[in-house]
């Protein structure tokens, strides 16, 4: 018979870790950090809910890579550099298997980012994963949704919708072959937050914001709090071998409404292209210009074929 586990001993066998940078951390009521003289710090939290934000065939490992990363991936957007994290997290029974890969999968990128697990809480529930990450940055230098100006060139990192791709074709709507089904399903289950550009675009970015509910919509969040419009190219939307593919249709549907990628889209003046790209070039990260910034309010998307159309800044809705 399984030997019993109990929440203390989960806790120490798979998230106690030596504190490194924190002054104190897992083990007592509260983590104790120190930033750096003169930073300010940056919070966010993200919940992952079974079901709802991913499936239950998900291997463990790239769950507990997911849960940080789509958090690292806030911090990206913000500019600012990982100091530490917390995890709370609900589980059905404790099932020793699945939390060590878990645990595994979370510190194996946790440990590329420099970022060490500080606290946070376990309890038995549905399988419920929320993450808190802190970050540092000086003042002012914060990249933020409110910055975007006419004139703006708008640019995203790496590849878009084969993360709704991949959903696609696990809710029947689209078979794809062993191969590119697994491609589909890692831009899924293994986001890579991009907080290497994010770092190297402070200074240079007017606005950003990472694509976790789909372009359209993460868009429209830029817009509304930056009080402009925009004017997407659909040919100029990166995409992968496995998308490029697909159907037209589906293709349209993955890349603008997709949601999942993780990529950072961000405006910058059209005079910076070169810093633009000096800067992704040292974080490693491909970029790619979508489109611009207008001054007139609304969002369009201007076809191969040269016609634009208005479009609705629509993206996931948790509710819906």
């Amino acid at each position: 018979m399984p030997e019993s586990v109990g929440e203390f001993d989960l806790i120490a066998r798979h998230f106690t870790r030596p504190a490194s940078r924190a002054v104190l951390g897992v083990g007592d009521d509260c983590a104790l950090l120190a930033p750096a003289p003169g930073m300010q710090l940056a919070v966010a939290a993200d919940m992952l809910v079974e079901g709802r934000h991913f499936v239950s065939t998900v291997p463990p490992a790239r769950l507990g890579h997911k849960a940080l990363a789509v958090n690292l991936s806030d911090l990206a957007a913000c500019g600012a550099r990982p100091l530490a994290y917390l995890l709370s997290i609900s589980l059905p029974r404790a099932d020793e298997d699945f939390v060590a890969a878990f645990a595994r999968g979370m510190h194996a990128l946790a440990d590329a980012h420099g970022i060490e697990l500080v606290g946070g809480d376990t309890t038995g529930g549905p399988l419920v994963i929320n993450i808190t990450v802190i970050g540092e940055l000086p003042p002012g230098q914060a990249l933020r949704r409110d910055g975007a100006r006419a004139g703006d060139t708008l640019w995203v990192s790496g590849r878009l919708g084969e993360a709704r791709l991949a959903l696609e074709a696990l809710r029947g709507q689209v078979v794809l072959a062993g191969e590119d089904f697994e491609r589909a399903r890692i831009a899924m289950e293994l986001p890579q937050p991009r907080v290497a550009l994010g770092l190297a675009l402070r200074g240079i970015a007017t606005s950003a914001i990472d694509l976790s509910d789909g372009l359209l919509g993460d868009l429209g969040h830029v817009l509304a709090a930056s009080r402009a419009g925009a004017t997407l190219e659909l040919a100029a939307l990166p995409r992968g071998a496995v998308l490029a593919r697909q159907d037209p249709a589906l293709q349209r549907l993955c890349l603008l409404h997709g949601g999942d990628d993780y990529e950072l889209l961000f405006s910058a003046p059209a005079s910076r292209a070169d810093a633009v790209r000096d800067a992704a070039r040292g974080a490693g990260v491909e970029v790619t210009p979508i489109g611009r910034i207008d001054a007139a309010a609304g969002l369009r998307l201007r076809e191969p074929d040269g016609r634009e159309s208005e479009v609705e800044a629509r993206g996931f809705d948790h509710f819906a």
